[in-house]
């Protein structure tokens, strides 16, 4: 057996094949010592086949820019290379070149020659030489680096064979170098020597075709300091907004077919038993499955953006705006992933090379806009502006999400005056070439996102629903003979969840809310998705009215009241729940992650009880000055 560790800079192709190599058979694990993960996976057996069935174990370590650690990410490729405590000896080492950055990944080239490891160069990002017309001349680079070069096409596979060929299952050198940081005259000689090398490599290039001609010419307007942030937030504003009228026609066929699946199971279950797998649990499934397709546009729109290279332009251009509230461009990434998963975004911030900076991005992720709040917005807006405006409630949409970044930044700078540490992160950061996205890719990586939010969501929607219809129709009143079955509703009136929520009413009533929407509130902290099943639960609660689920639950809302008549579901009341679930914490896996990554309770349950209170209050406030108004 072998172990060979993958080296390269960030977007340089290195993962793109480490998948070829191992595919299906790679894990996540953390780095012995840290909070860092990285990838290991055991060669393709076809691919073994090639060597005679020698089992060879590929280690995909985090992209650097260098080998002198900067960063947590960097540290591990370090130690993996230069301590391996508890890793597996390497064998060798796989660099990862890219042929449109030649100069600068020859640097960290260099630094592994030195270090005396058997090693492979991999050069990638074939598509975009030859598009440009230029010739790799790989002589020159074998005679500067050795015999084991191959070109590598991450699209087709092309190369993939010459590298496994090149696997020898020998003894791990003992003689390794430990790399030290290089003096200045030593680094510019290696600039110097990676600019001379890359030259005579890659020839024949028509400026004008290059990819980085391209490139150069869309960075003159995408990274201008004020026109290039106008065309960020144009763009996110049509993705946010896309999120809402693009899903629509998808979500109202899933409405339908869990409406008629609810209507099945009524029907042909008797007793109890029925009334639960219609309106208890296939009516909770229904009610997050159906916003799948935002949730789906959501993780295609970031993938596009990011395969193409944008992204990374944002995040130096963001790097300024961003050190106004303490962050920087290092940030950005772990924020732009906390309008996936909050969970995921603070894991990011390991990044993050200064504390100071780690700490603020890791408390004020979990105000971002995460998919899980995302059911709950949409149910709100529908409430407030039905299929009549699309465009208006996706510019509401839109604003949702941009109100959670001003949120952050308010909270950022509040932090900032009380964490003293004066260690700046420096944002250093390769930008690639703009690049053709890999739809088929992306679309395939978008549906498995969202069917990853149905995964983890059905478990937790299962047991609540199972408790919440249990609480909503027991105890059951006695039927006395010859009178009617009481309804649903009736039933719910005197359930266990109506003297609970009856008992925590006079908390949310200054919201604007009752007892009903209040029990949702706090079911919420168990996943905040479970808070558009509570409310189906709690008010559509009756089989009287044939439309489709959701369309059912949006008439029962806006016929709910109070026992004096009033409507619950107002203007007022809506707002203040848009405020309480954009600023609260209710994530309770958040809460675990963020002690995790802060090494210690106190932060986050600090975390915990201070945004649900500034939550509560700012709620309380707007619902009683649009009530004024009388909204």
């Amino acid at each position: 057996m072998s172990t060979w560790a993958l080296v390269g800079s960030p977007n340089s192709g290195k993962t793109t094949l480490y998948n070829w190599l191992t595919g299906s058979k790679s894990k996540t694990v953390n780095y012995p010592g840290s909070t860092v993960e990285y990838n290991v996976g055991k060669l393709r057996a076809h691919l073994a086949e090639r060597i005679n069935d020698q089992e060879i174990t590929i280690v995909d370590t985090p992209g650097v820019y260098s080998l002198t650690p900067q960063s947590e990410d960097e540290q591990v490729t370090h130690d993996v290379l230069y301590t391996q405590h508890n890793v597996d000896s390497l064998n060798g080492v796989i660099v990862v070149l890219d042929a449109t950055q030649l100069s600068r990944h020859l640097m960290i080239a260099k630094q592994i020659v030195d270090s005396n490891y058997q090693t492979i160069f991999v050069v990638t990002m074939l598509d975009l030489i030859e598009k440009e017309g230029s010739q790799i001349q790989l002589e020159e680079l074998k005679n500067e680096l050795g015999p084991n070069i191959v070109l590598f096409d991450g699209i087709l596979g092309r190369g993939l064979n010459e590298i496994v060929d090149l696997l020898p299952v020998t003894p791990a050198n003992d003689e390794i170098f430990h790399h030290e940081n290089w003096d200045i005259e030593k680094h510019t000689q290696v600039i110097q020597w990676a600019e001379n090398l890359a030259a005579k490599t890659i020839v024949n290039r028509n400026e004008q075709k290059s990819a980085a001609h391209f490139t150069n010419q869309a960075d003159k307007v995408l990274t201008h300091p004020i026109l290039g942030l106008v065309i960020f937030f144009s763009i996110m504003t049509l993705l946010f907004a896309s999120i809402y009228w693009a899903a629509t026609p998808l979500m109202d066929l899933i409405d339908g077919l869990f409406s008629s699946a609810v209507a099945v199971a009524t029907e042909n279950i008797p007793g109890l038993f029925g009334e639960f797998v219609g309106n208890g649990f296939i009516a909770a499934i229904g009610g997050v499955v159906i916003f799948v397709p935002q949730i789906f546009i959501l993780f295609l729109g970031i993938g596009i953006l990011e395969s193409t290279g944008y992204l990374a332009r944002v995040a130096a251009l963001i790097d300024k705006p961003l050190s106004m509230v303490g962050l920087g461009g290092r940030s950005f990434v772990p924020l732009l992933s906390g309008f996936a998963c909050s969970i995921p975004a603070i894991m990011a911030t390991r990044n993050i090379t200064s504390k100071k900076e780690r700490l603020i991005a890791q408390s004020i992720i979990p105000f971002m806009t995460c998919s899980a709040r995302l059911p709950v917005y949409a149910l709100l807006i529908a409430f407030l502006f039905g299929d009549e405006n699309p465009l208006l409630a996706g510019l509401v949409m839109a604003l949702m999400y941009f109100g959670a970044i001003v949120v952050g930044a308010i909270a950022a700078n509040i932090i900032s005056v009380f964490v003293n540490d004066t260690t700046k992160s420096r944002l250093i950061m390769e930008l690639p070439l703009y690049r053709r996205p890999r739809f088929g890719y992306i679309f395939m990586q978008s549906l498995s996102k969202a069917k990853s939010f149905v995964v983890k969501a059905g478990p937790i929607i299962f047991g609540l629903a199972l408790i919440l219809w249990f609480a909503t129709n027991f105890p059951r009143p006695e039927v006395v003979e010859g009178q009617e079955p009481l309804s649903a509703v009736e039933i719910a009136k005197d359930s266990y969840a109506s003297e609970v929520g009856q008992a925590v009413e006079p908390i949310f009533r200054p919201m604007g809310v009752d007892w009903r929407v209040g029990f949702g509130l706090i079911s919420a902290f168990a996943a905040r998705e479970v808070f558009v099943s509570s409310l189906a639960l709690m008010f559509n609660i009756t089989d009287e009215d044939e439309d489709a689920a959701q369309q059912g639950l949006l008439a029962a809302m806006k016929k709910a009241t109070f026992e004096n008549g009033e409507p619950i579901f107002t203007v007022a009341s809506v707002a203040g729940i848009f405020i309480f679930f954009m600023i609260a914490l209710q994530c309770t896996s958040t809460v675990g992650i963020l002690k995790r990554e802060m090494g210690s309770w106190k932060p986050a349950l600090m975390q915990l009880f201070f945004s649900n209170l500034v939550a509560y209050c700012l709620a309380v406030t707007v619902v009683f000055v649009l009530k004024s108004f009388g909204l």
